[in-house]
């Protein structure tokens, strides 16, 4: 049932959305459809490099839609080496025109810009490109970026600010290194690029650079996709190593200097031995080493918000420890850092706010796709998760490597082409976790996850038909448990 106006006429409006990015955005657009008068704030602060953009958050402007795009760039490199196979006529020599993939990107993401513009008038909500912080649970303070300010209240608040980049405390960081946030906008080639860090960030950043022509290395501390099934995770690495990416564990840099040539010289540690000094010449320094939220610039500890590892603590509702205040995406604590969840958590809250719903997001079997240039997808369960959940005589993994068509007449390597299934070994013998390297991978993964949410069982899964020749029908061949010591490499074709 919707709110009646009466209830909400004390407050200048019924909805403060602080960040338009994919949740804020989401929830906004819900909240009026449900009859609501909403206010969304927006303003991204520069990074120490300058570089600026438009409304609509990371995912739109610096991270998975540009992200997506240089990524099928890459993946059209490799269609060209593969082209000759086919009886095509390719011009040898070859290269990316930086300039003009960055121009393109740029005109799709200013585009995608004034869409969200247009939608947030013609849809009646009342716009602040400013930076909003708290005075108390129900105000709030615009900085607007002319410099100008005022006060607005609201009923309900709604933090939906995301989170930016990291920089290490170095010498040189600053001045030298760019983060993602400068990445898909940068005006020159990268040329010998290294990427700092071990999470998807970097991954992605190293895959896509390197298919493009550019030599990559990835610096990491510790494990790379820590949180990652770690089997799958060196699967990819030694893919990436194969197609030319050079790996560095265990390291950490110490400084970042320009050299007379205008390179950038990186010195840096190596945790296992402190007696030794490194150093390598790049071109670009790319800092991936995490995100975190720019907190102090809503001022919440005028509204005594808990606050955990700097990020939001919320309930299930994504209620904060304000009654009337709301978070959701990148900013909560313990929620997946996904534009999907995001999405999905502000409808959850606009309907709860203002459309009489009770339910709340089911944040079980999210699905996710590393965006490799083999790419890697899974849902459900890692297999080290696994084992810490369950004793190892109760789950059985199938596994088994696979050939795709399309890399057979090329020649492209299907060694590193790998699927593990993780089952409970019960009665019902239910899938827990899903993981396929290989191309489309989350193209593949989405049914799935899907399926694992309905209860997917292995006897479900290898009595379906598949789709001749795809990929996705590998799925369903997974006959091979790591429990019978076969070799995965030499698929059965009948289940015994």
């Amino acid at each position: 049932m919707k709110k009646s106006r009466s209830e909400f006429q004390m407050w200048d409006f019924d909805l403060i959305c602080i960040g338009v990015g994919s949740g804020g955005l989401a929830c906004a657009k819900e909240a009026v459809s449900l009859g609501a008068k909403v206010a969304c704030l927006d303003f991204v602060r520069p990074t120490p490099i300058g570089t600026r953009w438009g409304i609509g958050g990371t995912c739109v402007n610096v991270g998975c839609i540009p992200k997506k795009h240089m990524h099928q760039a890459a993946l059209l490199g490799n269609a060209i080496e593969d082209a000759t196979h086919f009886g095509w006529n390719v011009p040898k020599g070859s290269a990316i025109n930086w300039k003009k993939l960055v121009t393109e990107i740029q005109n799709n993401i200013r585009s995608t810009n004034w869409v969200v513009k247009v939608e947030l008038r013609t849809r009646n909500m009342t716009y602040f490109n400013g930076i909003g912080s708290f005075i108390d649970q129900h105000t709030i303070r615009v900085k607007m970026a002319n410099g100008s300010e005022q006060q607005i209240t609201g009923k309900y608040i709604l933090i939906a600010i995301g989170n930016r980049p990291v920089y290490p405390k170095i010498p040189g960081a600053l001045e030298y290194g760019i983060t993602s946030d400068d990445l898909f906008s940068l005006p020159k080639p990268p040329g010998k690029t290294l990427c700092v860090g071990a999470g998807y960030v970097s991954m992605e950043s190293a895959g896509f650079l390197n298919e493009l022509g550019y030599n990559v290395t990835v610096m990491a501390r510790a494990e790379i996709l820590s949180t990652f099934d770690q089997e799958m995770v060196n699967i990819l690495k030694e893919y990436m190593a194969s197609r030319g990416v050079t790996f560095l564990q265990y390291r950490l840099p110490k400084s970042v200097e320009l050299t007379e040539n205008k390179q950038l010289l990186v010195k840096f540690r190596n945790i296992k031995n402190e007696n030794i000094e490194e150093h390598g010449i790049f071109d670009t320094v790319i800092w991936a080493m995490g995100r975190r939220p720019l907190l102090d610039d809503i001022n919440f500890s005028a509204v005594n918000l808990t606050i955990d590892d700097y990020e939001i603590v919320v309930n299930n509702f994504e209620q904060t420890s304000v009654p009337n205040i709301f978070a959701v995406g990148d900013v909560v604590k313990g929620r997946p850092k996904l534009t999907p969840v995001a999405i999905k958590a502000g409808i959850s809250v606009a309907r709860r706010l203002f459309g009489g719903a009770d339910d709340c997001v089911n944040y079980n079997n999210i699905p996710t796709t590393l965006f490799t240039p083999l790419e890697y997808s899974f849902v459900g369960m890692t297999e080290e998760e696994a084992l810490r959940r369950f004793d190892e005589n109760d789950i059985d993994v199938h596994h088994g490597y696979y050939n795709p068509i399309e890399f057979i007449v090329s020649q492209r390597s299907t060694a590193y082409c790998y699927i593990k299934v993780i089952t409970r070994r019960d009665e019902a013998c239910r899938i827990i976790g899903i993981h396929f390297i290989g191309p489309n991978a989350g193209e593949i993964l989405q049914g799935f996850a899907a399926a694992i949410n309905c209860g997917l069982t292995v006897d479900a899964l290898f009595s379906t038909v598949g789709v001749h020749l795809t990929n996705a029908a590998e799925l369903t061949k997974v006959f091979i448990t790591k429990r019978s010591g076969l070799d995965p490499s030499k698929p059965l074709y009948v289940p015994t």
